[in-house]
């Protein structure tokens, strides 16, 4: 049961929050729509929820705007249940409570830009094959809105990366943080394997949760051939619930990369990158696989 906000904290924001979503179910329904399970009987099966209580978490959901109901089929009519815009921006607050939970509850409360290979982060990466990603599009530094996945090559990779040091500088005691230190190597690695990559109608996608403006000034500077996206409102994180860390007072993607092919399928996927030269390759030589 969804419970009402005490008077005495009726202009406290976070207790306003919390009634929204401070629930379990309402907390796992925000992550299973990002993740692009839309409707009842999907959403049923996949938390294994009563119908009763799914009805009621949705209908909270809805009637405090974070999600809508959207009618998918007429005779009889059906709904599936979409983020609204209110629901999209609660997913950062998502993501940051996955990423305190990675730290703190499920690790030993070290920073770190990488994981172990044993780690529930690693985990989650290598369980992403075989996962479709929802539509969604992310800002491009070409100014432009860019979906992660290129429709007309047989092959996408992402490649997500923490954060470059151009034009921004980096957060005080970056190179301190293991894992954190590498993006503009990787950049310029997948930038000389760029047309080995077109060769084979496989798409580049560098992902950071860098502006696009910050991405631009990089891209400009480094004669980047390929779309830098950026996942600033974490849309991509939480749709994958990709790693991430904190630092500089913001969150970061943690390196990984991931294959995808024309269906939006995960068909393979990185995850910690210690070797970067190494993860390259692999990138290449996997998504030759959809290609070919």
């Amino acid at each position: 049961m969804v419970r009402a906000v005490p008077e005495r904290d009726a202009a406290c924001a976070i207790a306003q929050g919390a009634a929204v979503v401070g629930d379990w179910w309402s907390l796992l329904l925000v992550r299973e729509t990002a993740r692009g399970r839309h409707r009842f009987d999907e959403l049923q099966a996949e938390l294994g929820i009563s119908r009763k209580v799914l009805t009621e978490r949705l209908g909270h959901l809805v009637d405090s705007g974070v999600l809508d109901r959207v009618p998918y089929q007429q005779g009889p009519v059906r709904h599936e249940y979409r983020l609204s815009t209110a629901g999209r921006a609660l997913l950062p607050v998502l993501v940051a409570l996955q990423d305190w939970s990675d730290r703190w509850l499920l690790g030993d409360g070290s920073l770190t830009g990488s994981a172990d290979e044993h780690s529930a982060e690693a985990l989650r990466v290598q369980e992403l094959p075989g996962t479709r990603l929802p539509r969604l599009t992310l800002p491009a530094h070409t100014g432009d809105e860019r979906d992660p996945v290129d429709p007309d090559a047989a092959a996408t990779v992402l490649f997500c990366y923490p954060a470059t040091g151009r034009p921004s500088p980096l957060p005080t005691g970056w190179d301190d943080i293991p894992g954190a230190v590498g993006c503009t190597l990787e950049n310029r690695l997948f930038q000389d394997a760029y047309d080995t990559f077109t060769a084979a109608g496989i798409a580049v996608h560098g992902v950071s949760t860098q502006r696009p403006d910050e991405q631009r000034a990089f891209a400009a500077a480094e004669e980047i051939p390929f779309p830098l996206l950026s996942d600033m409102d974490a849309r991509l994180a939480a749709a994958l619930r990709l790693p991430t860390f904190r630092a500089g007072q913001a969150l970061r993607l943690k390196r990984a990369v991931l294959v995808l092919d024309r269906e939006r399928t995960v068909r393979h996927a990185q995850f910690p990158v210690t070797d970067i030269p190494h993860a390259v390759e692999t990138a290449l030589s996997e998504a030759s696989k959809l290609s070919g």
